[in-house]
């Protein structure tokens, strides 16, 4: 902000360098570097609000003065301190965006030179590296003796390779805490699968173990009654044995008696 205040004064001392970018009637030249030189006044007192009103009474006089643009964004700058530029109406958001106006369209170096260093600056507040890197470079382009900005510019190359360490350690945490989760899951499935197979396994055991054994209360199937005993059996068996050798016996008398009659029969034709 010393830099913002330092430019100020600057700006102020040599008004009528920058009385080219005023309108071409003089009474409105003449307001613009009135209103500039009262806004800077209250600058001075810190009176960064009245400033502000005086800056854009000067840009009705002239849309198109770098010098009240920047100054009007310094005084914008001072009245928000560090707060976010994107965050809905806040004085900064302006002030950014008249800064960023300033590096394309003014011709002047010095107001160009200010504007990027101090877009590198706010960047830099907001932790956006990467591009106060750029804004800082974009300084040193239009001023190569710029130490400050060049300071600055090793300072956020730094906070850059430090926020991607930072990073990368993040990411590789967050993987390995993924690895983690994933191994314990396979570890929680295979134990569960185990436990699976082993519940089947004693299942099915038990079950050959029903099958196989005998209730002890179950007694051999006992005969029917009116059954055939074994005494019985052996009696019919032993009659039924007796019939077939009386019949074998007559068969073999009467093959006998035929056998004789038929020699009897052959003798008397002889």
């Amino acid at each position: 902000m010393n830099r913002i205040l330092s430019l100020l004064l600057l700006l102020a001392a040599s008004t009528s360098a920058f009385t080219a970018y005023a309108a071409d009637d003089d009474n409105s030249t003449r307001k613009e570097r009135n209103y500039i030189r009262e806004g800077n006044s209250l600058y001075k007192e810190k009176r960064y609000a009245d400033a502000e009103v005086a800056y854009r009474k000067a840009l009705e006089e002239n849309a198109m003065s770098d010098i009240a643009m920047y100054n009007l964004a310094a005084s914008l700058i001072r009245q928000s301190g560090t707060a976010d530029p994107n965050s809905g109406n806040n004085p900064m958001a302006e002030a950014q965006q008249l800064l960023q106006g300033l590096t394309q369209s003014s011709r002047d170096m010095q107001i160009v030179e200010n504007a990027f260093y101090n877009l590198g600056n706010m960047a830099f507040n907001q932790q956006q590296y990467e591009q106060a890197i750029n804004m800082y470079k974009g300084a040193l382009r239009k001023n190569p003796d710029n130490d400050k900005a060049r300071e600055n510019l090793r300072l956020a190359q730094l906070k850059r390779q430090e926020q991607q360490n930072q990073d990368q350690n993040q990411d590789k945490k967050d993987q390995d805490q993924n690895q983690d989760q994933q191994q314990n899951q396979q570890n929680q499935d295979q134990q569960q699968n185990q436990d699976q197979n082993q519940d089947n396994k004693d299942q099915d055991q038990q079950g050959d173990k029903e099958k196989n054994e005998k209730p002890k209360d179950q007694q051999p199937p006992q005969q029917q009654q009116g059954g055939i005993s074994d005494a019985n059996a052996a009696k019919i068996l032993k009659t039924m044995e007796n019939e077939e050798n009386a019949t074998r016996r007559k068969v073999q008398e009467l093959k006998k008696k035929e056998e004789e009659s038929s020699r009897r029969r052959t003798g008397n034709q002889l």
